[in-house]
Parts: C-alpha cells; sequence; structure tokens
C-alpha cells in the first residue's frame, strides 16, 4: 500500500513534497502572514508493519532551530497515547523521523496536539459545574470566542492564561489540570482557594492560530504576547479584550502558560526589569519559585532565560506589562517540548499528565504562599 500524508484538520500543519515508497519528504508550513513556524501534526496512512522515513527538510529554517537537538517526535495511534519516536534526528537542515507505525493509521505531531474540539469540550464541561461562571471576553480575527471561567469568591484577584502561542500545546493541557483541581470539591487546597481567592482563567488566548496549525501567530501573523502595551482591534483583538477584563478586575497574581523548545526543563520567567519594581513583587515571585521548588522535582530554577537589566524589561510582553500596570505578581511558566533532562521519561517525555501535574504542583504553591500574598 502507498503511504499518505494529510494536515487538512484542525490543528493539523505538514506540505508534502514529495514520496518515495516509505519514504516521505516534507515541510512545515510557515505561520500565516508570518515567517514563524515549527508546529508539525500530521496523519499518516498505508503503512502499518512497515519501516517509514519522515525527512522535513525545512526544519534548520524553523523559528528555533536549537530546539531540534535532542528532540523526539511524538506519534499516536488513537490520538490520545503520545509516545515518542527514539529515532529522531537532526542534522544538515533536516528533522528525520523513523519508526514502523503498528497499524496503518498514525498520528505525527511536535508535541501532543490540544485541539479546539478538546478546548470546547473543556469549556463546556467546566462551564457546567457548581461555583463556575462562564462569558466570551471578546471575538477573534476568525470569530471565534476567548473563553473564561471564573470560579472562587475570594477578594485575591488570580489570572491564569494560556496559549497566546498556539503551537505550545502543554500550555493548554497544564490549564485542564488546574482547571480540574480548582473544580475538585474534594480537595483541600482548592476548597481554600476558592475561599480565598477568584481566579478568572482563559484555556487559549489564540484559538484562531490554534485552529490553522500555527505556531506563534493569530490569523493576522501576529504575535501576541508583544502586543500588550498598545493592543487593537484590527491586529490583536484577543489581547485587547483579556487586558481590558483585567482592568475591570485588576490582578493580584497572574501565571501566562508557554513552552519552550530548546531548553529541556520548567522554569519561570519574571519582571525584574519593570522600572516600578518594588521588592514586595520581587520577593513574592521568589517565594513561589521557591516553593514550587520544594513541591515538584519537575521544576527547577538553574535554568531559564537571561534576566534583563533594571528598567529595561520588554513591556510589550504580557507578564512585564501586568507587573508594571497593576504592581501584582505575574509570571511566565514555560514547559519543555523536549523533555525535563532532570528527570526524565524514556517513553513520553515531557507529556500532557505531567503538564496536568505541575499545574496542580502550581496551585499547591500558591496556597502555600497565599498568607504573604494577602498580606502584600
Amino acid at each position: 500500500m502507498t503511504i499518505s500524508i494529510s494536515s487538512a484538520f484542525d490543528a493539523g500543519n505538514i506540505r508534502v513534497v514529495g514520496i518515495d515508497g516509505d519514504t516521505a519528504t516534507l515541510e512545515i508550513v510557515k505561520d500565516h502572514l508570518s515567517d514563524f513556524y515549527q508546529w508539525f501534526h500530521f496523519r499518516l496512512a498505508g503503512s502499518g508493519g512497515r519501516e517509514v522515513t519522515l525527512k522535513i527538510v525545512n526544519a534548520g529554517g524553523s523559528a528555533y532551530p536549537h530546539g531540534w537537538p535532542d528532540y523526539r517526535a511524538c506519534v499516536s495511534m488513537d490520538r490520545e497515547d503520545w509516545v515518542r519516536v527514539d529515532d529522531t534526528s537532526f542534522a544538515d537542515g533536516a528533522l528525520t523521523i523513523r519508526f514502523t507505525p503498528e497499524t496503518d493509521l498514525v498520528w505525527v505531531a511536535y508535541f501532543a496536539p490540544y485541539s479546539m474540539e478538546r478546548h470546547h469540550d473543556l469549556v463546556s464541561t467546566v462551564a457546567a459545574l457548581p461555583g463556575v461562571e462562564y462569558r466570551s471576553l471578546g471575538k477573534s480575527l476568525d470569530g471565534q470566542d476567548i473563553d473564561c471561567l471564573t470560579i472562587g469568591e475570594g477578594d485575591m484577584t488570580v489570572w491564569l492564561y494560556a496559549r497566546q502561542h498556539p503551537g505550545e500545546t502543554m500550555a493548554e493541557w497544564w490549564m485542564e489540570g488546574a482547571l480540574e483541581k480548582l473544580t475538585d470539591s474534594d480537595d483541600p487546597v482548592a476548597r481554600v482557594l476558592r475561599r480565598e481567592c477568584t481566579f478568572h482563567v482563559v484555556p487559549n488566548m489564540n484559538p484562531d492560530g490554534s485552529r490553522r496549525g500555527h505556531l506563534r501567530t493569530n490569523a493576522a501573523g501576529v504575535n501576541l504576547n508583544r502586543e500588550w502595551h498598545a493592543p487593537t482591534a484590527e491586529r490583536s483583538p484577543e489581547v485587547l479584550c483579556v487586558r481590558n477584563a483585567m482592568d475591570e478586575d485588576k490582578p493580584h497574581f497572574a501565571m501566562d502558560i508557554h513552552g519552550d523548545e530548546a531548553i529541556p526543563a520548567n522554569f519561570l520567567a519574571g519582571f525584574e526589569g519593570i522600572p516600578s519594581l518594588t521588592e514586595s513583587q520581587s520577593r513574592l515571585f521568589a517565594l513561589f519559585s521557591d516553593t514550587l521548588q520544594r513541591i515538584s522535582p519537575d521544576f527547577q530554577t538553574r535554568q531559564g532565560y537571561e534576566i534583563p537589566p533594571p528598567g529595561k524589561a520588554n513591556l510589550t510582553m504580557s507578564t512585564t506589562q501586568l507587573a508594571e500596570r497593576f504592581g501584582c505578581v505575574s509570571m511566565t511558566l514555560e514547559m519543555p517540548f523536549k523533555d525535563n533532562i532532570d528527570l526524565p521519561d524514556e517513553v513520553y517525555g515531557w507529556s500532557p499528565e505531567r503538564s496536568k501535574y505541575l499545574a496542580g504542583a502550581c496551585l499547591d504553591a500558591l496556597h502555600a504562599v497565599l498568607p504573604e500574598l494577602k498580606s502584600k
């Protein structure tokens, strides 16, 4: 049987250059109106029981080529269980994936996808639970809703938001874990958090990019996490409507959830370079980070991004904009596309399940530092 490859579905991305027997030459498609690309997601049919070679020849020109060394592709037979392909290699600008599919239909992706259909299932399920309020904060450029779920009744306002960069699907897996914990009526930590805090949760800030199979941008080719200083309805309505909602319900604590292509670790990025930085903000950010490191073996503080010098923070990004705008404790959580090098999993690498567990640990850490946050 001749193999076939397609990506004409929710969050799909690949271009077939050619097929020769059991070898396929492929290219990742750029984000619409943008040069960003790295996300791939496609289905492979007709190769059950035979070794196939999938060669993505434009990988070297992707947004983050340093993400390919030591990376292993994800493959699934049922779109639920995603395992890593050991024979994944990067050389001469090409990413080569070799494996023998167990069945005639398998799915291949950069990371376990989080489709818009699953997003709608998540939002619908959580919105129907007692004590949860749903609202649409606005519309994307393609007319999709920016969904927001509000949980809790406390006087501390917490904003959790994810997938400004749609290809970072681990971010919405994290959100699924956070929402499951926050709505668990038997979880004592969640009970206290709901009593003391009001959570506004935006599981997916970039539904257009998610559906289109983008790595980093919305339908206009705009990187949403460079729009927070001056969002517009024409370029970045997704950021505009979320920031407007934050102006109405000002955050005391905020987490922006992401994934990093190159660094094989979980880490936080803060707001150290903002002009109005206070000692209290710095102390509480460090307290949360240290607490999370004690709670979760999957979190560390040795690896991360370079810290900008005083007064030189990039205020176009959400974490720095919120800290400057509201004087709150805000942060970006980065998770790996590869694995946590300190605690590797040979079968799954970094995975949806581990993303969800890390969400639970983050909420446990928030609970632990809550007295200090409330006394700020």
